[in-house]
């Protein structure tokens, strides 16, 4: 029987000397990829500050064997109670099982992530989202599933790339995003998100940019 594996790639740009916008990949065990991409609303030291102790938090759920939905539901019960800044995240996750190909996933008022089917065109995933962290401490957050064949790939990212703006104040947009992709779409996780990257400088056109961003891909092969 053939070894599935999962090739990932991740990038981040700050808009300002430190951000607040983080990714995370872990093996949970041998079968099991943990994935985490998020943007925290504030900027400068006190974003990166709650995005390093967030991150921890994310992850340390993680291993514990709780779902994406259940991270989201506990960590957000944590920083509701103490969160006097009124700091909020928007969070995806997703849990790969390498051997089937099935991602658990949960979104907190992120972007949604972009999926290409073995052989196929990049599309974007419009999924069932819940409200970002650190509003609602009663906030409810439900898990959904994809499945990925040999071949098949996932991108996710933060709004910075979206809204990566030209000189004459047009955005990228999730349409820019997704025709990059499908635009190199064979390309290994690292090599694609390089070329992603490329073509929102390219759409910006040295304009300033204000915002952080972050990507993240993985391929299963």
């Amino acid at each position: 029987m053939k070894t599935r594996e999962a090739l990932r790639g991740a990038c981040a740009r700050t808009a300002r000397e430190v951000g607040g916008d983080f990714f995370d990949f872990r093996m949970l065990d041998r079968d099991h990829l943990y994935m985490a991409i998020a943007d925290v609303s504030d900027k400068g030291i006190p974003a990166a500050l709650f995005m390093m102790a967030a991150r921890i938090m994310f992850a340390d759920h993680a291993t514990t064997g709780g779902s994406p939905a259940r991270i989201l539901r506990e960590c957000n019960a944590t920083i509701c109670s103490n969160n006097k800044e009124m700091t909020f995240i928007t969070v995806w996750i997703g849990i790969l099982e390498i051997s089937t190909g099935i991602i658990k996933c949960a979104n907190a008022g992120h972007e949604y992530p972009v999926v290409r089917h073995a052989n196929g065109q990049f599309e974007l995933l419009r999924d069932e989202h819940g409200i970002f962290l650190g509003v609602i401490e009663e906030a409810e957050y439900q898990d959904y599933e994809l499945q990925l064949e040999p071949g098949a790939s996932l991108f996710a990212y933060t709004d910075g790339l979206a809204e990566a703006t030209s000189p004459n104040e047009k955005m990228l947009g999730t349409d820019g995003i997704v025709k990059a992709l499908n635009e190199a779409p064979d390309d290994d996780p690292e090599e694609l998100l390089k070329y992603v990257q490329k073509a929102a400088d390219d759409f910006a056109r040295g304009a300033e940019q204000f915002d952080d961003i972050t990507m993240l891909g993985i391929r299963l092969n």
